[in-house]
């Protein structure tokens, strides 16, 4: 009797051990969609001002003046209650700037990156009764236009960051470094 009081335990708690992770895998996939309507819109139109001027400087003037009306017309299209931002350790924009959380998940990120254990996947945390799925960001070579070494930098865009953003932290980026993370949060269901 206890042999078999025993596998029943025991099979309730696998079960209900794969339901939470089949609960995290839908949290996960549901974040990652939201995250790649934001990015893929963003990513693309850098990309095309990238091509067109490759000192960077028109993907600086349309980050500067665009990402904040597509981020808004990308979200309308969400349910209610999520929400898609970008936060970094080092910002850019003040307003981009992380709370207690993020910057947990931030500094795990770089952690695993200084230890060689990163591994770029999405992250899930619960805070306030929502999820909060992270995407890690990491610079490209192409992203160093931007946020690379200032004294590498097109002067036309050091001085358009000056003027943007006085208190820029943003810079001074290597290929392979985290630049932030692109955050999805949803109400839990």
């Amino acid at each position: 009797m206890k042999i078999i009081l025993s596998t029943l335990v025991s099979l309730v708690i696998i079960a209900n051990a794969e339901s939470v992770n089949n609960n995290m895998q839908t949290v996960v996939k549901e974040g990652v969609g939201y995250i790649k309507q934001m990015g893929s819109r963003m990513k693309s139109e850098v990309k095309k001002r990238m091509k067109d001027d490759p000192t960077g400087l028109q993907a600086a003037y349309f980050c500067n003046k665009s990402v904040g009306t597509i981020a808004k017309e990308v979200s309308s299209k969400f349910p209610e209650g999520v929400r898609v931002y970008r936060t970094s350790l080092k910002i850019r924009n003040e307003k981009n700037a992380p709370d207690d959380t993020d910057k947990e998940v931030l500094n795990s990120f770089e952690k695993q990156i200084k230890d060689g254990t990163f591994k770029k996947k999405p992250k899930v945390v619960e805070v306030d009764g929502k999820y909060r799925v992270y995407v890690p960001l990491v610079i490209e070579k192409a992203c160093l236009k931007c946020h690379g070494s200032v004294s590498k930098m097109d002067k036309k865009v050091v001085d358009l960051l000056k003027q943007k953003y006085p208190n820029d932290k943003a810079v001074d980026f290597k290929e392979g470094d985290l630049r932030g993370v692109i955050v999805a949060e949803m109400p839990k269901k």
